[in-house]
């Protein structure tokens, strides 16, 4: 597992929006996360490929930026934002298993067939006429 320090990140502050009252119109609680992924030297190359290949959207002038806004707090805000890459980091992590083609068994193709002879002899019955 690989760790990413605070100092690699970068914080900006603007106003949350939606309900709130007078917090929400005085406070900058709302957190913009901004990591520089390509020069980072804390995560592997292969998480840095599949990263950009799957979250394209987070994603600005090469730059991973995340928001939040849930919390009344900066600090909550500002937690928020690094568990949610943590979490984008971490589905990332390793390669997905390639999938090895298989043929289906013996039986498997016999109860298939099966089944379709069963159900076509029910339609054959139903549409023969007295």
């Amino acid at each position: 597992m690989f760790k990413i320090p605070y100092s690699e990140y970068t914080f900006t502050f603007s106003r949350s929006s939606g309900a709130g009252g007078q917090n929400v119109n005085k406070v900058n609680t709302k957190a913009t996360l901004t990591w520089d992924m390509q020069a980072s030297e804390h995560c592997p190359k292969g998480t840095k490929e599949r990263f950009v290949e799957r979250y394209k959207r987070y994603i600005v002038d090469g730059k991973v930026v995340i928001t939040s806004q849930k919390h009344r707090s900066q600090n909550q805000n500002i937690d928020d934002c690094i568990s949610r890459l943590n979490d984008l980091l971490m589905s990332v992590r390793y390669a997905p298993k390639a999938r090895k083609a298989t043929k289906p068994s013996r039986g498997s193709i016999k109860k298939r067939l099966d089944r379709k002879t069963k159900h076509s002899s029910k339609k054959k019955l139903r549409s023969e006429k007295f």
